[in-house]
């Protein structure tokens, strides 16, 4: 169950048929929201069987490489391993000409009992192919390592963990990179050498950085996703909790970088522990 190393999950006391209607119906106005802001958006409907309640995050099981690989993910939870599906990256070829040369699987490693749970597990500085990862049962450093070859990345990875002590699971909860603008929860990562090397390759690669509290961190702040729309400008994607937990000077800030996009997802986030960046598995492949 995901639960166990997720302290973000399991927060909502509604029905799981409400929980599931309330879901649909922000995830939909995500999507709208996104649109809006010229950003294409291909929506995959997930299959009645076998059961996969955590689809809606793809981000982990799989990413897109604008060489055209693509990579698939080891998954610590046995019941989100069904959620690779080839079915989907051919439908992106057939059905929207992306190219794909190559599908780089490293879910062997779940055999050795080792996880790397896709961009949730490592945020990606893809221009400087610089690959942030915070240690966890889910972000292990076998399967990092292998990543980092096949994909030459270099890897900086640290612990890091809540105000309570507790490591965080996922990367993309405490962190985000975009072109030239970084967010951290820097405060997060308690061993000064680890902060202090995370840090210097952010500024090292040209980033200036934005330093968010335990409390943004809480509201989903870190899990922002910088995206390029049609035009070719930046924009932001994040949820409104996450919007609303920034100061004004913050959010001055993030104005200047780029368009804001942001959608109200509190059920999605309270009920299964993730915000606006774990819900896009962002496609960087040729077309």
């Amino acid at each position: 169950m995901t639960a166990e190393s997720n302290p973000f999950q399991g927060h909502c006391s509604a029905s799981p048929e409400e929980q599931q209607e309330e879901a649909e119906r922000e995830f939909d106005a995500l999507a709208d929201a996104l649109r809006a802001a010229d950003i294409d958006v291909v929506v995959v409907d997930d299959n009645s069987e076998p059961h996969t309640p955590d689809s809606i995050f793809p981000n982990n099981w799989v990413s897109f490489h604008a060489d055209g690989r693509v990579v698939l993910y080891p998954m610590e939870a046995a019941n989100r391993r069904t959620e690779r599906r080839a079915d989907i990256i051919e439908m992106l070829a057939d059905k929207y000409g992306f190219q794909v040369t190559e599908v780089v699987d490293l879910s062997a490693h779940e055999r050795a009992g080792h996880y790397l749970e896709g961009t949730g597990s490592m945020v990606l500085d893809r221009a400087n192919r610089v690959a942030y990862a915070c240690l966890s049962s889910r972000t292990q450093l076998d399967p990092l390592g292998d990543f980092a070859q096949r994909m030459a990345y270099d890897v900086v990875a640290f612990d890091a963990v809540d105000r309570d002590g507790v490591p965080i699971y996922h990367t993309n909860v405490l962190m985000s990179v975009g072109e030239t603008l970084a967010l951290i929860c820097d405060e997060a990562i308690a061993r000064e050498d680890q902060r202090g090397a995370v840090m210097a390759r952010l500024r090292e690669t040209g980033h200036d950085v934005l330093r968010l509290s335990f409390d943004q961190l809480d509201a989903f702040a870190g899990n922002m996703l910088e995206l390029r729309n049609k035009e070719g400008d930046r924009v932001l994607a994040m949820s409104s909790q996450a919007w609303g937990s920034l100061s004004l000077e913050q959010q001055g800030i993030l104005r200047a970088n780029g368009k804001i996009i942001y959608s109200p997802i509190n059920n999605i986030e309270s009920s299964a522990g993730g915000s606006v960046r774990c819900m896009l598995a962002e496609i960087h492949l040729p077309s």
